[in-house]
């Protein structure tokens, strides 16, 4: 190209400029001027061409992030979230807190997810109540599967039936025996509606006997009366039984999964004693609220999964009487839907209400 005529491709300013006779100082100013308009340039090209998974990455940089335990202090659920904030701080290189936020069966603490800013900050470690309060309060401040999102199954655990060390029911069929006889035969639980409430009606219901409920405010008292044996038989999961059952106060009559479970090898199953296919497990989640970028729900999940493959967080969770899930989105998801679904059923079948 002929360097006179490059002249018609330049903007009119510059083709201007460069028909005068410049000074030394109009030179400085263009070549500033030039840098200018160049490097602006670059960096509209840059951000445009940026895709937003690329952006997503530098996430966590602005604040803590939160797990909302919905459950107070000392409970499965605060021990869940207290294991995986330590290895997700290390992971992400920014600090996780645990924020307790107890009340209504978790539903305070799993609105205030909801309400807070959808920016992956701030997240739900939830139990199995979550999947059973949709059907159970009427009144739930927020739809539990279009609001909210499941990162991960972090594990179940089987409901443990038990009894005092004095009792006189020695093994499941015996209960079974003595409500076919129809003796008045009353169970414990942490509070009405809770799964353990909702299992023994389902194995009730599908025994054609029936069991009396006694709800209790939380395991602590539960298992005081069972020990005393001031309640002939209590259920509850491993973490709030198991301590009972190794200092020889309680005896283990019957797990609620479809397997023995590795921390009771030698109880047996309820399905395995004529109900085949009965599974009521306790299980643990972290959700998200369900605006968040789909980019951080995506690597939340990784995170998380990283988390529970460390041996030591399973080993902290193997002490808590639950075995890790983890996997996909997906498959969180399909278990917590499936959970709403079935227990819904029970309590619409047994017009079961809340406290």
């Amino acid at each position: 190209m002929n360097p006179k005529s490059s002249h018609h491709y330049l903007p009119s300013f510059f083709k201007n400029r460069s028909e005068q006779r410049p000074n030394s100082g109009d030179r400085r100013r263009d070549k500033k001027l030039n840098a200018l308009v160049i490097s602006a340039g670059l960096a509209v090209m840059l951000a445009l061409s940026c895709p937003l998974a690329v952006l997503a990455q530098a996430w966590p940089t602005k604040q803590a992030i939160k797990l909302v335990a919905v459950f107070p202090p000392g409970g499965s659920v605060d021990q869940v979230a207290r294991i995986l904030a330590q290895p997700l701080q290390a992971q992400l290189g920014q600090n996780v807190i645990v924020d307790n936020r107890g009340g209504a069966s978790g539903t305070v603490g799993t609105a205030s997810v909801i309400n807070a800013p959808a920016d992956g900050y701030t997240f739900a470690v939830v139990f199995d109540t979550h999947g059973v309060n949709p059907s159970l309060i009427p009144s739930l401040p927020y739809d539990s599967k279009r609001d909210l999102v499941p990162l991960i199954l972090v594990g179940t655990s089987p409901m443990v039936l038990a009894t005092f060390a004095g009792s006189e029911y020695k093994t499941f069929k015996d209960v079974m025996d003595a409500a076919k006889a129809h003796k008045n035969v009353s169970f414990g639980t942490i509070g009405n509606g809770s799964l353990g409430h909702l299992a023994m009606t389902l194995l009730g219901k599908n025994a054609q006997v029936s069991f009396n409920h006694i709800p209790y405010k939380g395991g602590g008292p539960l298992m005081n009366d069972a020990i005393a044996g001031h309640v002939p038989l209590s259920i509850g999961s491993v973490f709030v039984t198991k301590p009972h059952l190794d200092s020889k106060r309680m005896r283990a009559l019957a797990v609620t999964s479809t397997r023995r479970a590795s921390d009771l090898p030698d109880v047996p199953t309820v399905a395995e004693n004529g109900f085949p296919g009965f599974d009521a497990p306790a299980w643990w989640a972290v959700l998200a609220s369900a605006k968040t970028p789909p980019d951080i729900v995506r690597r939340m999940n990784e995170e998380l999964n990283k988390a529970l493959k460390s041996p030591e967080v399973a080993q902290k969770l193997d002490a808590q009487g639950i075995d890790v899930v983890g996997g996909s989105v997906d498959k969180a998801k399909t278990f917590i839907e499936s959970q709403m679904d079935i227990w819904a059923k029970v309590v619409k079948d047994n017009n079961i209400v809340a406290d």
